[in-house]
C-alpha cells in the first residue's frame, strides 16, 4: 500500500512554455492542521529523494513534531511519484518529458497548500539540497505567506561549478549503450552505476575519504565502499527521472522568472521571512561561501554552517551528530 496521496492538477502550463498533461503531485502529511491553520511546515524532497527520505527529521520530540505541526512533504516533480518521465503517458514520456524548473515545483506546491488545505500562512519551509533550493524559492515567490525558511545544504542559485558536476553525472549515465537516447526498455544499469561513481566524489568531502569515515558505515576499505554502495545507489531509480531532476537542479535560480527577470540580488532581498541558512562546512556541491553571499543580500538571514567532514551529505540524516545539530537548531528557530 502506498503511504502517500496524490493531488491532481490537470494540464499545467510550465515555465518553459510546455504543457504537462494530467499533472500530479505526490505528498505525505504528518500531524493535524490546527483550527487557525497556522501550524504548517512544508518540507520538499531533494534530488533522487522521496518523502520517506525526509522522515529522519520528523517525529515526536523533534523540531518537526507531528504533535505540534502539520507537516507537508511534497515530492519533487521527476522523482517517480509526482509527475515524471517514468509515469507520464506518451507522447510526454521518457525523454519527451518536458523541462521542470524549481519555480514550477514550488508553484504547484503552493497550489497544493492553498487549494487542497486552504492554508494562507506557513510557519516554516525547510529542505536539503535541491529541497533547499525549493525552500529559497518559497521565500522569494511567496514572501507574505512564509514566516521562516531553513534551507540546508543548498543554494538559492546553482553556480557554474555545480552545473558542471551535474552535467558530468548525466554524461556518465548517457555513455551506457543501453541508454538508447532515453527510450530504453531496460534500465541502463552500467550508466546508473557510473553516475553513482561521479556523485561519490562530490557528495562527501576530501576529509571524509582521507579519514576513511566510510568505515563508520561498515565498509572495510574504499573499493568495497565504492562497489557495494555507490555502484548500487542509483540502480533503483529510473534513468530519465534522474536526468529530469538534474536538469531542474542545473537551472535552479530563484530569480529565473518574470517576477525578478534574472536579478538574483533583488530576489534575495525580497525574502523577508526569517531565514536560517545552514550549509555543510565541507560541501562541494553547494559550498558555504555561496550561502554566505546570499545571506548578505537577505534582510533577515542568519548564516550557520554545519561543521562536518561529511560534505554535502551532512544533511542527509545518516550521521547522528549532524542530524542532531540540524534538529536542535530548528527547534530553537521555531521558538523565535
Amino acid at each position: 500500500m502506498k503511504d502517500y496521496e496524490l493531488f491532481e492538477l490537470g494540464d499545467v502550463s510550465l515555465q518553459s512554455g510546455d504543457i504537462l498533461p494530467n499533472a500530479i503531485l505526490a505528498y505525505k502529511t504528518f500531524g493535524k492542521l490546527n483550527e487557525d491553520k497556522n501550524n504548517v511546515i512544508v518540507y520538499p524532497t531533494w534530488f533522487a529523494g522521496m518523502h520517506t527520505d525526509n522522515e529522519w527529521l520528523i517525529g515526536n520530540g523533534k523540531a518537526l513534531d507531528p504533535e505540534k505541526y502539520f507537516i507537508i512533504v511534497p515530492n519533487m516533480l521527476g522523482n517517480g511519484l509526482s509527475s515524471s518521465p517514468s509515469n507520464t503517458l506518451p507522447p510526454y514520456h521518457q525523454s519527451h518529458f518536458p523541462h521542470i524548473s524549481i519555480y514550477d515545483n514550488v508553484r504547484l506546491q503552493h497550489q497544493l497548500v492553498t487549494k487542497k488545505f486552504g492554508i494562507t500562512k506557513i510557519a516554516l519551509v525547510v529542505g536539503w539540497s535541491l529541497g533547499a533550493v525549493q525552500t529559497f524559492q518559497w521565500g522569494a515567490s511567496y514572501p507574505d505567506m512564509v514566516e521562516r525558511i531553513a534551507p540546508f545544504g543548498g543554494t538559492a542559485k546553482t553556480r557554474p561549478h555545480a552545473k558542471v558536476v551535474f552535467e558530468g553525472m548525466i554524461a556518465a549515465l548517457k555513455a551506457d549503450a543501453g541508454w538508447k537516447g532515453g527510450y530504453y526498455k531496460e534500465q541502463p544499469t552500467a550508466g546508473l552505476a557510473a553516475m553513482g561513481r561521479v556523485y561519490a566524489a562530490w557528495g562527501f568531502s576530501q576529509a571524509y575519504y582521507l579519514e576513511q569515515l566510510y568505515q563508520q558505515e561498515g565498509f572495510a576499505n574504499l573499493e568495497e565502499y565504492l562497489v557495494d554502495y555507490w555502484d548500487q545507489v542509483f540502480l533503483s531509480f529510473d534513468a530519465n527521472n534522474l536526468i529530469s531532476m538534474l536538469r531542474t537542479g542545473i537551472t535552479g535560480d530563484i530569480s529565473a522568472n518574470t517576477v525578478y527577470n534574472g536579478n538574483f540580488e533583488l530576489a534575495l532581498s525580497k525574502i523577508t521571512a526569517r531565514a536560517m541558512v545552514m550549509p555543510g562546512s565541507t560541501d562541494l556541491f553547494f559550498p558555504p561561501q555561496d550561502n554566505e553571499y546570499e545571506t548578505r543580500h537577505m534582510p533577515n538571514a542568519t548564516f550557520l554552517p554545519i561543521e562536518s567532514n561529511w560534505g554535502h551529505c551532512a544533511g542527509i540524516g545518516q550521521r547522528k551528530q549532524d542530524s542532531e545539530c540540524i534538529d536542535e537548531r530548528l527547534k530553537q528557530f521555531l521558538l523565535e
